[in-house]
């Protein structure tokens, strides 16, 4: 009995000394000690328009502050839909950051999406490059540090680091090994810039690489810029004015979730005029609000709804019929689908819910883009390519 109990014992304290490799997509406690630590300011960033800020990770510039609402203020110190592109050779990526609010999860919306980071390196396709999901760092306080994949062949590689969706970020840091490189990456072209509400923010995504502005940055092979309010995408004038600054390849409008009926007639096409007239070739994409869950059960979102769709509707007649061009639409009904199956709360989507709304941008994005090139050609098809 004694002999059994002590090679029981050896074995324990074996396992126990045993540390095993971090295989990708297991982000781990920080645990070498000669990584060497990079400020993410330094890198190529993009999501991040405007250069005057109160924070480096801001997503609108100081003077906003006194222009904007306090609410969208206050929202746009989250780091939604930023991101950080680099060059590296390292076997180790690691990330150090610290975030600015100690509320990391929401009641419908987990920590890994509010204050984790997520990592995805350029590969090659079977038809072509795509952008491949790695890691994410998951946040367990303020401030945190975590390996995110190690024990990689040392070949240079692209990475793309987002920030995270619902809190904003004081600092944050790339960790590589010691002896291996790292530079920015090539700036890319024009952002596409999406204005919104809590589902442009990001809610409710899992992780930050899983709102559909992310996922159609990747799709399309495009920076993105976010600039999603929670709960306060309401077609304010200013916003159109601060939209304007950013060099823009598209601007998408998202904005009728948080507004009804009769706000989208009154705030539509004035919005729409007024960044028109700042950027009078600038494709503008307009979104119907995605359909409520559970609308067949309720009349009140059925109807809110019904007369969202209307009032933009007539908005975009108007507007065409005044000779406004480069005018886009997108319906609503086909945002997430017709299962039921795709939101936390019949309003904000799920993973599956923003891989639908990625899917139904897709078409009508790239349609505008080829616009905003100048070119004519009829609409590609579904764009389900680069996932």
């Amino acid at each position: 009995m004694r002999v059994h109990r002590g090679i029981t014992l050896v074995l324990m304290v074996l396992f126990c000394m045993t540390k095993p490799t971090p295989a990708v997509g297991t982000a781990t406690l920080l645990s070498e000690n000669d990584l060497r630590w990079v400020d993410g300011d330094t890198l190529d960033v993009e999501g991040r328009a405007f250069e005057d800020r109160s924070s480096p990770w801001d997503r609108l510039p100081a003077k906003a502050e006194s222009i904007v609402r306090p609410p969208v203020w206050g929202n746009s110190r989250h780091s939604a839909g930023i991101a950080i592109r680099f060059i590296s050779d390292s076997p180790t990526i690691a990330a150090r950051w610290h975030l600015t609010s100690e509320r990391l999860a929401m009641p419908h919306m987990p920590a890994t999406g509010v204050s984790g980071v997520d990592l995805y390196v350029r590969m090659e396709g079977p038809s072509g490059p795509i952008w491949r999901w790695v890691a994410n760092g998951r946040p367990f306080a303020v401030e945190n540090e975590r390996i995110l994949v190690s024990a990689l062949p040392a070949v240079s590689r692209e990475w793309l680091l987002y920030l995270p969706l619902y809190n904003g970020v004081e600092s944050i840091e790339i960790g590589i090994s010691e002896n291996a490189s790292i530079a920015p990456a090539v700036s890319r072209d024009r952002p596409i810039v999406f204005y919104g509400t809590s589902i442009t923010h990001g809610a409710c995504a899992s992780r930050p690489g899983m709102a559909h502005v992310a996922i159609l940055g990747r799709r399309l092979d495009v920076p993105v810029v976010n600039l999603g309010f929670s709960g306060s995408g309401t077609l304010d004038p200013e916003i159109a004015d601060l939209m304007a600054e950013i060099d823009a390849s598209v601007y998408v409008l998202d904005c009728l979730p948080n507004l009804d009926g009769g706000k989208v007639a009154a705030r539509a096409a004035p919005f729409v005029r007024r960044l028109r007239s700042l950027r009078p070739t600038v494709p503008i994409v307009l979104v119907e609000d995605r359909t409520y869950s559970d609308s067949i059960f309720n009349p009140s979102k059925e109807r809110r709804n019904r007369e969202n769709r209307a009032a933009l509707k007539a908005a975009h007649a108007a507007l065409l019929r005044e000779g406004v061009d480069q005018l886009f639409y997108l319906e609503g009904d086909i945002l997430l689908g017709d299962d039921g199956e795709a939101t936390v709360d019949s309003s904000h989507p799920t993973d599956l819910g923003f891989m639908r709304h990625a899917d139904a941008f897709g078409p009508v994005l790239r349609a505008a883009m080829r616009a905003s090139a100048g070119e004519t050609s009829e609409r590609s098809g579904d764009d389900h390519g680069n996932r």
